[in-house]
């Protein structure tokens, strides 16, 4: 996977921030995409294209379980978001709905970076800075979810026990 890098190095990202209650009453995904990010950047839904890539700092996702957040951000276009560390309930929910999360606690990642992910053996590579970091490598079958489409996609083609 290969795209462009939207960054916002900061740290504690909730659920709120990523997409507002106020806009959560809905299962119109293209409503959700239209106002993801809207507080933390007003032009976020304007600028993100298909296929770009989210970049934040520590606990991105937290607060509450909102399975909203992850939905508005691939309803937007976003392809995979790197982070220093996700809250937990963020990144399952993430994995869940086939969107992809990697931890990647050092990197110098900036905005408008082209990056290339390497999901399997967990290299980022950032084109523009002729860099590459190290994410933290995810299990075998959520490679599989996400390779899947999510985790009901998943389940819908190999059934309820998941193998390693």
């Amino acid at each position: 996977m290969q795209g462009k890098a939207h960054a916002y190095p900061v740290d504690n990202i909730d659920t709120d921030r990523i997409i507002a209650g106020k806009y959560t009453k809905t299962l119109d995904f293209s409503q959700l995409a239209a106002h993801c990010l809207e507080d933390l950047d007003p032009t976020f839904s304007q600028k993100v294209q298909a296929g770009d890539l989210l970049v934040a700092g520590e606990n991105f996702g937290c607060g509450s379980s909102r399975e909203q957040a992850p939905v508005a951000l691939k309803a937007a276009g976003v392809a995979a978001v790197i982070a220093r560390s996700f809250a937990r309930i963020f990144y399952r929910n993430a994995i869940n709905i086939g969107l992809p999360v990697l931890e990647v606690p050092d990197h110098t990642i900036q905005d408008g970076d082209q990056l290339s992910i390497d999901f399997e053996n967990g290299i980022i590579t950032n084109l523009t800075r002729q860099e590459s970091y190290a994410a933290t490598r995810l299990p075998s079958v959520m490679l599989k979810i996400l390779q899947a489409g999510g985790l009901t996609a998943y389940l819908t083609e190999h059934g309820d026990y998941p193998s390693e």
